[in-house]
């Protein structure tokens, strides 16, 4: 997730290795696995007692610098580079999307090989399409290890990609950036530019999770206008919008005690945008690691504590496919912002079942800042939810070698 913890996917790779799932060393499109039995987010997220040894933590705040911080950060054992957004057409045809790519570490330490297909990093992506208009959500997955030009992220000129899945920078400077993606039926082409300059989430782009140690530096684009071409099925749709970039890099996990979160990315139609994440605690309460920020119209943001938020869910709704119930409709209140925010999914069935089951999708706002009428829209994560053993074991088998 961003906020609290994406890393959550990249740790599926590393336990995935573990078993022998061989998926790591071909690229697999989907239709994707509905889950992995035992592998649930306190699994992946679960502190261990070796397995951080000999990587970069996130302790401090630090400067960032742009572009180089787009680049690869590999120092550390988790990183991804995570877009989504919402598209319409001239004549109100509404899409959302989503792509991530993710990378992982599976040694602290050089991995030295005589093959060209010797390497210590392995790439996950994600890719879902909603097609509001029609109802319809396409989801993908890939894997692939960074060898032989297969995957890879670089800072100058900034790229990075799964095979034919990439993000590049159009310039020197990373911005304006094209995103390239395409999967059976479905494809994605679209120019963003930077729009706001990026914000530093936490403690000046130090994001605390939990415990010392438990953190991340954490970064994101909030509005970036958006043009190109969504491709269903033969169709061709010019779409315009705004997209939203998040880039997070950490060697930490979650705590022992947290279960899963809720991620908030919010653009509102007076031209601000607001960031909210609220970590989940086994016992059903909200977790001091909480937290988020606005983003004023000239750019700049203000730092939002835990206490400073307050979510109430409306509405739910369950998965004919996995069984999971997640939350539905929400009320997000931030007094000290003079906000009163009631948000609902574009569609409902949003859920990507991919190696670990998760809900992310576009939503609709409409509310008050400081009494004056505010709408916008926006994407929300949603993970945790269907991560007990039963709900692990029904959603499938680990994917085929």
């Amino acid at each position: 997730m961003r906020g609290g913890g994406k890393g959550l996917v990249l740790g599926i790779m590393g336990v995935l290795a573990v078993l022998g799932a061989g998926v790591f060393f071909v690229a697999r499109e989907a239709p994707p696995p509905q889950g992995t039995p035992g592998l649930t987010v306190a699994t992946l997220l679960g502190k261990t007692e070796d397995g951080d040894e000999g990587y970069a933590r996130a302790l401090q705040p630090r400067e960032f610098l742009f572009p180089e911080d787009h680049g690869p950060h590999e120092a550390f054992r988790t990183e991804w580079w995570y877009w989504t957004g919402n598209l319409q057409t001239a004549d109100g045809h509404a899409f959302g999307y989503q792509l991530t790519m993710f990378r992982n570490a599976m040694a602290s330490e050089a991995v030295k090989r005589e093959s060209e297909w010797g390497t210590r990093q392995l790439y996950m992506g994600h890719f879902a399409l909603s097609d509001i208009g029609a109802e319809r959500f396409h989801v993908f997955e890939r894997f692939s290890r960074a060898a032989v030009g297969l995957a890879g992220a670089q800072s100058q000129p900034f790229r990075v990609w799964l095979e034919d899945w990439e993000v590049k920078g159009l310039n020197e400077g990373a911005l304006p950036m094209r995103l390239s993606v395409a999967a059976q039926e479905v494809a994605l082409s679209l120019v963003m530019d930077e729009g706001k300059p990026p914000v530093l989430q936490g403690d000046q782009g130090l994001s605390q999770k939990g415990g010392p140690g438990s953190a991340s530096y954490y970064y994101s684009l909030t509005r970036m206008p958006s043009w190109g071409t969504v491709t269903v099925a033969g169709r061709v749709y010019e779409v315009t919008g705004s997209s939203w970039m998040d880039r997070e890099w950490s060697t930490a996990v979650l705590d022992s005690s947290q279960i899963g979160w809720d991620w908030f990315a919010l653009q509102l139609s007076d031209d601000t945008e607001l960031m909210y994440y609220q970590l989940r605690l086994r016992d059903g309460t909200t977790a001091p690691g909480s937290a988020g920020s606005f983003v004023f119209p000239q750019g700049t943001s203000a730092r939002l504590k835990p206490e400073e938020g307050k979510l109430e869910v409306l509405d739910t709704w369950t998965s004919p496919r996995s069984g999971v119930t997640y939350p539905a409709r929400w009320r997000l209140s931030v007094p000290s912002q003079q906000l009163e925010l009631e948000i609902v999914p574009a569609q409902a069935d949003q859920e990507l079942p991919v190696t670990v089951l998760y809900w992310e999708g576009s939503v609709r706002i409409r509310g008050t800042r400081a009494g004056q009428p505010v709408t916008g829209r926006g994407y929300v994560e949603l993970t945790g939810y269907g991560d007990t053993p039963s709900a692990s074991a029904s959603r499938g088998a680990l994917p085929e070698k």
